[in-house]
C-alpha cells in the first residue's frame, strides 16, 4: 500500500495497489452505501419500537442482549460493551428501564463494587413482544446477503 497525497486534503489517502483490487473510490461508495442502509434500518426500528412498544433502539438491544445472558443478568461493565454505550450513557438508559419495571439493578455477588443489571418478567414480555417487530424491520430493510 502506497500513500498518495491529494493537494486539496491535509492528509495523505492511503491506496490500494494490489492487482484486482477495489479502487479507493469504490470502497469509499460501498461504505458510504453501508452507512446509508445502518442509518435507514436505525430510523425504520426508532419509529417502529418506539410506536408499537415504547423502546428506543437501545432499550430493546439491551433487552435482547439480557434474553440472551444466562440466568437473564449483566454486569452494567460488559453490558455498555456489547452495546457500544458509554457506562454513562448505559446508566441512563437502565435508569429509564428501571423506572418502567423492565429492569432492575442489584450488586455483583463477587464484586461489590460491580452492578448487575437483571431482566424482570415485565422485560421479559416486552422484549417477547418487541423482538417481532425488531426481527420484521431487519428482514424488510437488511440487503439479501
Amino acid at each position: 500500500m502506497y500513500l498518495q497525497v491529494d493537494e486539496r486534503l491535509r492528509y495523505p489517502l492511503p491506496v490500494s495497489v494490489a492487482p484486482g483490487a477495489e479502487s479507493p473510490a469504490a470502497v469509499v461508495e460501498r461504505w458510504r452505501e453501508m452507512t446509508a442502509c445502518h442509518a435507514a434500518i436505525c430510523a425504520a426500528l426508532e419509529r417502529e419500537l418506539g410506536e408499537r412498544h415504547g423502546l428506543g433502539v437501545s432499550d430493546f438491544e439491551v433487552l435482547d442482549r439480557l434474553v440472551e445472558s444466562p440466568k437473564r443478568k449483566c454486569r452494567a461493565q460488559e453490558l455498555a460493551e456489547s452495546v457500544h454505550l458509554s457506562q454513562s450513557a448505559l446508566s441512563r438508559l437502565v435508569d429509564r428501564l428501571e423506572r418502567t419495571a423492565l429492569v432492575e439493578r442489584c450488586a455483583c455477588d463477587n464484586d461489590r463494587r460491580g452492578i448487575h443489571v437483571v431482566l424482570t418478567e415485565a422485560g421479559e414480555r416486552r422484549h417477547a413482544e418487541a423482538a417481532v417487530t425488531h426481527r420484521d424491520v431487519l428482514a424488510r430493510l437488511l440487503p439479501a446477503g
